[in-house]
């Protein structure tokens, strides 16, 4: 009988794609996947760092192993991903979870196969972790999530240091796939039936930099255009500080990229842009947002923000929600500013108070989803081209889809449709969600 594995997912995007490389490599050894932990002889754990939260619920799970291990001794428990990473958690893994048979880092998932082996082979505690990154390892084997979807990473790393992100320090430098290797996969992916990708990165908008000769992201949106049988591109995330004319001419001009642009702002106040290093004014993202929509009128544009930064006063605050209304935008995920250890902004003076950063992003929140609702309620009675991605959850009597502009419409049709792009009319919209009819 087969030997079972479970990989456990937390974070981002770029993670979950690691994961269906962990999956693959796993596959190739002869494991099977299975959703049961008690069932399981190898559980990796996939982690992130990104936020404390994110690494207490982790240390959580790794407690909560211990009893699965006692009953089953040959078990394998792993540990990988960005909080491995960070300088000296691996160690503090091994001491304070000695039922941990292996650790190792962001830089080294390609080695699963061999670690796995060295923890057989010794039964001890397996401590593997790179200190920097390596060569980008092309052709691993990978256990795609099946559906309509699929992630493609064309970079790695990070070199934007914004001073509240611990990305850079456990990513590593940018380092960019090259285009032919990229393009490669995304024609596989058309030839397995995935109708749309997603392009990934720490900062899309730097691809090519660093290879020889160099190249811009648009170039490589133009190679894709090009490719047969994938209906739909986007990608996460794009810096506001790179984002050129070109590529968004480029974007204007294709077909098959994506008219949703999400781009991170953070925040409204110059003080608060500067002291989170993010090269840029509020001034310059108005700009930027004026120069996309004149060009792309229909384009949704989402964002990311954090309130209550080091440093940030009445005033810089007042200049978020300022940029909140000129900008509107169809969505955005607030964030309270958390410290993160290892970050200059955990270092800085001036944190604000708990009941301050709590009253204001309530404020934001109340802005922002009034304004997403206005303009959700504005695409009713309009056609959209929708891909379906599947059945909705909480409703399997509805289908779900998505606009190019990645609006969610839910309608009621038959499953058959699934991973096709139909024509629905808008009859209904909520602040998350609009409702359609099938044309």
């Amino acid at each position: 009988m087969a030997q079972k594995y479970n990989v456990m997912t937390f974070g981002c995007q770029m993670n979950e794609r690691d994961s269906e490389i962990l999956a693959g490599m796993l596959h190739e050894m002869g494991y099977e996947k299975t959703a049961h932990l008690d069932e399981a002889d190898v559980v990796i754990l996939n982690t992130c760092c990104v936020r404390e939260t994110a690494e207490n619920k982790i240390w959580g799970r790794i407690g909560d192993l211990k009893a699965l291990k006692s009953k089953n001794p040959g078990m394998i428990i792993g540990i990988c991903g960005c909080m491995t990473q960070q300088h000296e958690v691996g160690e503090k893994i091994r001491r304070r979870a000695p039922h941990v048979d292996l650790i190792f880092g962001t830089h080294n998932i390609h080695q699963l196969p061999e670690l796995i082996a060295r923890v057989k082979e010794g039964r001890k505690t397996v401590v593997d972790i790179w200190e920097t990154e390596g060569d980008i390892i092309e052709n691993l084997p990978s256990k795609r999530v099946e559906g309509v979807k699929a992630y493609v990473t064309i970079m790695y790393g990070c070199n934007n240091f914004c001073t509240y992100c611990i990305v850079p320090y456990v990513r590593g430098r940018e380092r960019s796939r090259k285009m032919e290797d990229i393009g490669r996969e995304v024609k596989q992916l058309a030839a397995e039936g995935y109708k749309e990708v997603m392009l990934l990165g720490q900062n899309v908008n730097s691809y090519g930099k660093d290879l020889t000769p160099q190249m811009e992201f648009a170039d490589l949106l133009l190679e894709l255009d090009t490719v047969e049988g994938v209906e739909r591109i986007r990608y996460m995330t794009s810096h506001p500080r790179d984002f050129t004319d070109r590529l968004i001419d480029v974007i204007a001009s294709s077909r098959k990229v994506c008219e949703h642009f999400h781009l991170p702002v953070q925040a409204g106040g110059n003080n608060v842009l500067r002291r989170m290093n993010r090269g840029y004014t509020k001034e310059i993202y108005l700009e930027l947002v004026q120069k996309i929509r004149a060009r792309i009128p229909h384009a949704s544009i989402t964002t990311d923000l954090i309130v209550g930064f080091p440093g940030e006063t009445e005033e810089d605050f007042a200049d978020t929600m300022d940029l909140v209304r000129r900008v509107r935008f169809d969505a955005a995920f607030t964030f309270v500013y958390n410290k993160r250890s290892g970050t200059p902004a955990a270092e800085m003076p001036d944190q604000v108070p708990d009941q301050v950063k709590k009253a204001r992003i309530q404020e934001l929140i109340e802005v922002q989803n009034a304004i997403s609702l206005e303009k959700n309620l504005a695409e009713v009675g309009k056609v959209h081209e929708v891909l379906v991605e599947g059945l909705n959850k909480s409703d399997p009597t509805k289908l779900e889809s998505r606009t190019r502009t990645n609006k969610l419409v839910l309608f009621k049709g038959d499953r058959k449709l699934i991973g096709r792009i139909v024509k629905a009319e808008i009859t209904e919209a909520g602040t998350w969600h609009l409702d359609g009819k099938l044309l």
